[in-house]
């Protein structure tokens, strides 16, 4: 068995002791984007998994949408990312 090289570390311990590797993170393919994805993307990014420029462009997301999850996920908590529930979080 060969393992593939890649940038960065394979795996990154999370402050709650989960471990978050690159097998964890969806596919790039992915199109329909639930709160437990945006989440995993979110965190790659916060704790050093994987380049912010890289899940960009991996993803095919824009600033301005992983901004919105980054800032979501910061004040509120993963519930903030759910469709339904964008109403109780937006601001004024």
């Amino acid at each position: 068995m060969y393992i593939k090289k890649v940038e960065g570390p394979r795996a990154v311990t999370l402050p709650d002791g989960r471990v978050l590797t690159l097998a964890d993170l969806p596919p790039a393919n992915t199109r329909r984007w639930v709160a437990s994805r945006k989440a995993l993307v979110v965190l790659a990014v916060q704790y050093g998994l994987m380049a912010r420029k890289t899940i960009l462009e991996r993803y095919d997301l824009s600033d301005e949408e992983f901004d919105l999850w980054e800032t979501a996920v910061s004040q509120h908590g993963v519930d903030a990312l759910k469709v339904t529930s964008l109403q109780k979080y937006r601001q004024p």
